[in-house]
């Protein structure tokens, strides 16, 4: 077993196939990139990305980086959008193909994000894990896991922590080659991906935390 926090020349192994795949990545897919782009730019507005702060390597905060997929709260009267009116169509393409995760791929080059690892989640869910949930944070968060590659969404918050730990205690390159072409056939068939429109699925925390 080659843990995730052990051997320098994994972790560095790891880097190397990191930067090329994403730079790679990003290469090829630059024209599908700028015509999604123009797509955000003509049915949503101005910005095409969403910038959120995101927990990274040992809880650091960092700025993750998505195709935008919804439209303002506050529409241009000032009233509240519900979230059913807030997600375009194009909004929902993207979030069901996963192309909106697209713009992570620089997260990874510039190195804020590994390629495979636990998700970024909020940085208000922090203080809520629990010392063994915390875990999660001894590696980079990744654009794709094991927990997604388990079932995206559709697994539940224990579940999902409890595969991220198994993760950092089992980490390897080919654990990780076997999360990335797991993760492709699942965004290829638009699985376990949920309706953009749903609320109340806020991690709260999972019973009392430990000292």
């Amino acid at each position: 077993m080659t843990s995730a926090h052990g051997g320098g020349a994994a972790r560095a192994a790891k880097r190397v196939m990191d930067s090329v795949l994403a730079g790679v990545a990003l290469i090829a897919l630059s024209p599908l990139l700028l015509v999604v782009a123009i797509g955000i730019r003509l049915t949503m507005g101005s910005p095409v990305f969403y910038r959120q702060t995101r927990p990274g390597h040992l809880g650091r905060p960092f700025q993750i980086f998505k195709f935008r997929s919804m439209l303002p709260e506050i529409d241009r009267d000032g009233q509240r959008r519900p979230v059913n009116e807030r997600v375009t169509r194009l909004g929902r393409q993207l979030r069901r193909t996963s192309i909106d995760e697209l713009p992570e791929l620089w997260n990874v080059l510039v190195g804020d994000m590994s390629l495979v690892g636990p998700r970024p989640l909020l940085m208000e869910y922090l203080p809520r894990y629990s010392l063994e949930q915390n875990r999660r944070h001894l590696v980079k968060p990744g654009l794709t896991g094991l927990a997604q590659v388990k079932g995206r969404h559709l697994v539940s918050w224990d579940d999902r922590f409890a595969l991220d730990v198994w993760y950092v205690d089992h980490w390897s390159l080919a654990l990780d080659l076997r999360i990335l072409r797991a993760t492709m056939a699942l965004v290829l068939k638009g699985h376990g991906v949920p309706d953009p429109t749903a609320e109340g699925y806020e991690f709260m925390g999972l019973g009392p935390k430990e000292s």
